[in-house]
């Protein structure tokens, strides 16, 4: 494979993780604005964001099973259609109905580019270099966490109307479209000729530990950043300006680390990296939880950031080496855990919330988290994928 389509096929998978990380991180900044538009209460509007992600999750699990019979370029070709539909029901149509249906749709698009994304840089690189490319890829979705609130914000407050946001997204995927015509994507039959590997006794009991490994990740990550600005602020007594930005410096964290561990992980073995890491990330979560210094805060989650980072992209990593060519499907079935564990984040620490308090969902998401340490451990028995890292 040429080095120029090599680079083209990466700048995709970049450029897919920041897409998809706009979709979701804008959310949080447009949603009062959505909210005036069609007068509804924000925790009303709130609820139809589920839409998103209920169409990231659909299409991911629907890329499962389609990539072999539809090219991705193909599917590429069939997002942009999608994108243009979907910001122009938010644009045309002031409807609470259309705007739902556009938010699932504009879910399925990134849903289907992630897992492109994913999928193209677990088989363009292999072994260390891949988690390293990883990694990266995951950074530009922290990095859509820094710089597309910016965006939004300049233009809100320059009183341009919400739905111009999204159109900066159509923008990111236009670019994916025009790189996509100018690239060669790779033959994925490769896939038919391994699935008699993946479903032998040895690869299930590893892709039930990663899958569950990722649900409690997310969900425990999610669950802990949803709710900390509530907690230190109704707790701690901490004014919410100095809580958003205890949030900030916990993605700028995030990415730092992610850029790190990408040259580090290339001397440490990475399932030994898995269970360090997440073993670490807990402890540190159980001393921000019962941390009462308003000072020594911001230090604990810059430091939750960076060690907590690489531990999703590990396990994708570990999940793709499970087998000596990657599987779509291996990899889709680890995503899909991770939007189920996005998905169960209100409707698990909710009620937590409503019967316990805030506190006690913190402590669920440290649990969570513990049981992701512990699920790494049990990894340490298997020698599946030692054949495929080098």
């Amino acid at each position: 494979m040429f080095n120029k389509n090599k680079l083209g096929l990466t700048i995709i998978s970049f450029l897919s993780y920041y897409l998809t990380g706009s979709m979701i991180i804008v959310t949080g900044i447009v949603i009062h604005s959505i909210a005036k538009y069609f007068n509804l209460s924000i925790s009303h509007m709130s609820k139809t964001f589920t839409f998103l992600n209920a169409g990231i999750l659909f299409s991911i699990f629907l890329n499962s099973w389609i990539t072999n019979i539809v090219s991705f370029k193909k599917q590429i070709m069939f997002g942009l259609i999608c994108i243009i539909t979907s910001i122009s029901g938010l644009i045309f149509f002031k409807n609470i109905t259309i705007f739902c249906c556009s938010m699932f749709i504009l879910g399925m698009v990134g849903g289907i580019t992630m897992s492109i994304g994913t999928f193209l840089i677990t088989f363009l690189y292999y072994g260390k270099e891949r988690t390293k490319k990883l990694l990266i890829t995951d950074s530009f979705f922290s990095m859509s966490g820094m710089i597309f609130p910016i965006i939004t914000s300049f233009l809100l407050k320059r009183n341009f109307t919400w739905y111009w946001a999204y159109t900066i997204i159509v923008i990111i995927y236009i670019i994916i479209f025009i790189i996509s015509l100018n690239v060669k994507f790779p033959n994925l039959n490769h896939d038919i000729n391994i699935n008699h590997t993946i479903n032998q006794k040895k690869y299930k009991n590893n892709i039930l530990i990663l899958c569950t490994s990722a649900l409690c990740y997310i969900l425990g990550q999610l669950g802990f950043i949803s709710w900390i600005p509530e907690y230190l602020t109704q707790n701690i007594h901490m004014n919410i300006e100095s809580a958003g930005k205890l949030i900030s410096n916990f993605w700028m964290s995030y990415m730092i680390g992610m850029w790190c561990f990408s040259y580090i992980l290339q001397f440490i073995d990475i399932k030994i990296a898995l269970s360090t890491l997440s073993g670490i990330s807990t402890i540190i979560m159980y001393i921000f939880i019962h941390n009462h210094y308003i000072q020594l805060f911001n230090t604990i989650i810059i430091i939750l950031g960076f060690f907590s980072s690489a531990i999703y992209t590990i396990i994708i990593t570990i999940t793709s080496l499970q087998t000596q060519k990657p599987s779509q499907k291996l990899i889709n079935l680890t995503l899909i855990s991770g939007t189920i564990g996005t998905l169960l984040t209100f409707i698990v620490t909710g009620p937590v919330v409503h019967h316990i308090g805030i506190y006690g969902a913190l402590i669920i998401s440290n649990i969570l988290y513990a049981i992701v340490f512990i699920l790494s451990c049990l990894l340490q028995h298997s020698n599946n994928y030692n054949k495929h890292w080098k």
